[in-house]
């Protein structure tokens, strides 16, 4: 799994914050490294330097082997608060999705056979 770090002009994108978002994200979805080819993170300020409420965010798409990308975006006063609470709500999506699949493959017909 490739993890990419983008910011806009309004986010200091250090070595060091970068380094610490490719971990976080690792780390999270260690779970999912094996059907995930690339997740990418973009972290922006939308209030373009002016201090606000939830003016951080952090959208994150990741990309499952052999299906459709998928993205969640979360906003939040800090870089780390948002960076959380998208991976929390991509964790759930691809928990989510890894179910649904599970189920179509091992679901009951009404006959009581499985379908393959």
């Amino acid at each position: 799994m490739q993890i990419h770090v983008h910011t806009d002009n309004n986010i200091d994108g250090t070595d060091k914050m970068t380094a610490h978002v490719e971990r976080e994200v690792a780390t999270a979805l260690s779970r999912f490294s094996d059907h995930l080819t690339r997740v990418e993170v973009h972290l922006s300020d939308e209030s373009a330097g002016r201090v606000t409420d939830a003016d951080i965010r952090c959208m994150i798409e990741a990309r499952p082997e052999g299906q459709t990308p998928v993205t969640v975006t979360d906003d939040a006063g800090s870089v780390d608060a948002a960076l959380k609470g998208a991976i929390h709500r991509l964790n759930h999506l691809l928990a989510s999705q890894e179910g649904r699949q599970q189920d179509e493959h091992a679901r009951t017909s009404i006959r009581g056979h499985t379908d393959q």
